[in-house]
Formats: structure tokens, C-alpha cells, sequence
């Protein structure tokens, strides 16, 4: 029968099993539940939850979960006869959620997964063994929360060349950048009011280092380059050691600071790494604010794509896992990286320090003369031409802030004068440096 055709009632339930009840385990069921006629009609046949399992049976997530059977062990609804899906909301790249994953797809069941770290380590594997099984793996949610930026690309841009893709991969960081710009704040005081407001963990160091947002550029490269995942490749600078100087000096060169995940491939290889990033102000990215994510794709047929929205939280998320799943209602699923795995390249890794662009770069040095004449010499004689040069007291009077604007050239030389200068007696601290991201 045609799917055009077929009612509702005329094909069984899809069934479905959720391991790892959190607050988007809770926010799955909360939606299934609420959009359950909607959902119906549009999967063109009945979606129901059967079981769940999570490590703690009696916690409080605000949903009734008495109608589901409970299952202790996550292999029992692997081995359940009347499960179809299993979704995996456990976490961590390895452990009990790979196991999971490995255990559903080799039992020829589909899997759905909000799990970015686990695609990042081990996508390639989980693939194959979907591609070997003939069984959908769909992980929309681990990439961007509730943006359909996965099937965007995976889909409604398959048929053009991606030149690169990048943007704001990590609604923590977002969050904590706009209140550095709004209020002034200085990092520390802006991660405390992230984590009061529920946006930071009590250890951030996935968030503000840029390893979250570097297990998601590592999945957007290889979608849109027909590569195969290389977490490996992916270098990440995060954003502790901004102060709020930056933030000032960046408005006032008419930029907003950005933590952006950018990868391009060219003829020496593919780029992929994180990275505070000066954003011009006319870019769409200057104006994310909060925890909201973005991201961009620049496609040689379509030109530019701009996609945004919440990144994260319970609705956003489940609202992408309940989308997978009415794929595979459908019957809607093709090679989980747009291609075959054995028809993915394996790009080498382009030498970063030959990327061309002009650079920001902030130092705070003692105040002494023959400061400047060292630092204009360390640049002269890596080969880094100087734009622009602001000088300012600093805020405790711990030394004066020395930015500077460069010509464009390659970062190698950035790094080679910047190596110098962190080494000497007059400069305090680490110094920053930021890419000016070009439109």
C-alpha cells in the first residue's frame, strides 16, 4: 500500500524504550504524551514508550512514569520483544552508553541518541555496524539541541559542495560571553551566574574548554565534507582566559567575542578547530545571545545557511529525539554520515598555522619603558604586520593592556611572536589571542 494512503490504524505501533530518565528522558515522555494524536498522524502510525530504564527507579522527574514497564538491566529492552527503538540518554563517550549503542544496533533495532561525545569516539563504528544490520542510527540531538541542523545538511543540502561550517556550538559559553558584554562581568562572575541559572555544571570544564563544542564540530565536518570522524583532529581553546577588557576592546573595533567552532577543508587537508573568535559586527553570529546556538554552512549552490536556536534543555532536545523518531516511523533513514562509511575520505589535517587572517592579541605588561619596543620588536621579527595599538590601564592597576590589531597573515607567525612574549619578564599573565573572523 501506498504510504501515501496507508491510515494511521493500518500499521502497528512503533515501539519504543528509553535508557537514562534525566531531564530529557523526562522531556521525551512529557512530549510524546502531549503531542501523542499530532505525532500519530504525522509518523503515519502510533509512537508509544513500552519501557525505561535508568539507574535510579524512585527519583522525582516530574512525570508520571507508572505506565511504562521498568527494566533494572539497560540489555533488557535490547532483548525485549516488543521493542523497536531504543533511545540512549546515558551520556559519556564510552561505558554503559556505547554498550548500549553497540548491543541495539548489532540486535538489528534502531537507535536513536542525543550523545555527542559517543558519535564524536565512535560514530565511524556505530555506523558501520547500522549499515551492516540495515537499522537506522539517527542522532539529531547531539549537535544543537532542538536545530534541525543534521537533517539540514544531511538532507536538505546533500546536493551541494560545502565549502566550510562553523558557528556557536555551545550555549554555556554563549551565555557566559553575553553577560561578560552586557554587564561587564568578569569571567568568574559570569560562569556563577551561569551555574546558578542551570546553564553550567558545578565542573564546567567540558563547556568553557571547548570539548563539547568540539565533539559536535567533529560531527558537522564530517557530514559536510564526506570525511570520516577524527575527534582527534579537532583542536580546542576554550574562553577562561578572557577578562572583560576583551569584551570592551572587541566593541569598541566593532566585533562581539564569540566561541566559534569552525572547520573547512582545502587542498592541504581539513581544518577543524575551537576557538574565541572576534566577530564582526554585522555578522548574523554577533547577534546569539545567551544560550542559544548557531551555525553555519556555506554550500556553493545555496550560498549561505543560518540556523539558531536553543541548543540545549529538555523541550529543545527531546523535541530532536521525537524527531528521529518519527523518521524511523517512517521509515525515513539513510547512511547516519550522508554516505556509506566505506565511501567517507580520510582528510589529512591542514596545517593551521597557515591559515591567513588578521589577528587580535591583548597583553598586559608592566609599565616600564621599553615595553612596546619589545613587543613591536617580537612581532617584527616573527613577520607579523601591526594594524592597529591601543594601550590602556588596567583595571586593579596591575599593569597596562596592550591590544593589538594585525594585518592579515599566517597564525604560524602569531604563535612565533606570542611564544616570545609570553617568556618575558614584563608581561603578566598568558597572553590572549583571538582570529578576526573574516565574512
Amino acid at each position: 500500500m501506498s504510504p501515501y494512503s496507508a491510515p494511521t490504524a493500518a500499521r502497528p505501533p512503533l515501539r519504543v524504550a528509553l535508557a537514562g530518565i534525566g531531564v530529557v528522558g523526562g522531556g521525551v515522555v512529557k512530549l510524546l504524551e502531549a503531542n501523542r494524536d499530532l505525532i500519530a498522524r504525522r509518523a503515519g502510525r502510533p509512537i508509544e514508550i513500552v519501557a525505561l530504564s535508568a539507574r535510579d527507579r524512585h527519583k522525582d522527574r516530574g512525570v508520571d512514569l507508572s505506565p511504562y514497564r521498568w527494566e533494572d538491566d539497560m540489555d533488557a529492552l535490547v532483548a525485549a520483544d516488543d521493542v523497536d527503538v531504543v533511545v540512549e540518554m546515558i551520556g559519556g563517550a564510552d561505558g554503559p552508553a556505547l554498550t548500549l549503542a553497540r548491543h541495539t544496533l548489532g540486535a538489528g533495532k534502531a537507535l536513536v541518541t542525543a550523545n555527542k561525545a559517543m558519535i564524536a569516539h565512535h560514530g565511524l563504528d556505530l555506523a558501520r555496524l547500522a549499515e551492516e544490520k540495515d537499522t537506522p542510527l539517527k542522532y539529531e540531538a547531539a549537535v544543537a539541541g532542538g536545530i534541525p541542523v543534521i537533517k539540514a545538511i544531511r538532507e536538505g543540502a546533500s546536493a551541494n559542495e560545502i565549502a566550510r561550517v562553523y558557528g556557536i556550538l555551545n550555549g554555556t559559553c554563549n551565555y557566559i560571553l553575553t553577560q561578560m558584554e552586557r554587564n561587564g562581568a568578569s569571567f568568574a562572575d559570569a560562569l556563577s551566574a551561569a551555574q546558578a541559572e542551570g546553564y553550567a555544571e558545578a565542573d564546567p570544564t567540558f563547556d568553557v574548554d571547548g570539548i563539547d563544542a568540539a565533539h559536535k564540530l567533529s560531527i558537522l565536518a564530517a557530514l559536510c565534507f564526506g570525511t570520516k570522524l577524527d575527534i582527534g583532529a579537532v583542536t580546542a581553546d576554550g574562553i577562561r582566559g578572557l577578562i572583560a577588557a576583551d569584551i570592551r576592546e572587541a566593541e569598541a573595533l566593532g566585533h562581539r567575542v564569540r566561541l566559534i567552532g569552525m572547520a573547512e577543508r582545502d587542498g592541504s587537508g581539513l581544518y577543524q578547530h575551537v576557538q574565541p573568535c572576534l566577530v564582526p559586527a554585522d555578522h548574523p553570529l554577533a547577534y546569539v545571545p545567551g544560550a542559544l546556538n548557531a551555525v553555519v554552512a556555506e554550500g556553493n549552490f545555496v550560498g549561505r545557511l543560518f540556523f539558531e536556536g536553543a541548543g540545549a534543555g529538555a523541550g529543545p532536545t527531546a523535541s530532536a529525539i521525537v524527531a528521529d523518531i518519527i523518521d524511523i516511523a517512517r521509515d525515513e533513514y539513510g547512511p547516519a554520515f550522508a554516505m556509506p562509511v566505506d565511501a567517507l575520505d580520510a582528510a589529512p589535517v591542514a596545517d593551521a598555522g597557515a591559515r591567513i587572517g588578521k589577528h587580535y592579541v591583548r597583553l598586559i605588561v608592566e609599565d616600564r619603558i621599553g615595553v612596546l619596543a619589545e613587543i613591536a620588536t617580537a612581532m617584527r621579527d616573527a613577520g607579523v604586520s601591526i594594524e592597529s595599538l591601543i594601550q590602556r590601564g588596567s583595571e586593579d592597576g596591575s599593569g597596562v593592556v596592550i591590544v593589538l590589531v594585525t594585518h592579515e597573515g599566517p597564525a604560524s607567525a602569531i604563535h612565533a611572536a606570542l611564544a616570545f612574549l609570553g617568556a618575558s619578564d614584563h608581561v603578566v599573565g598568558a597572553p590572549m589571542h583571538m582570529p578576526i573572523l573574516a565574512l
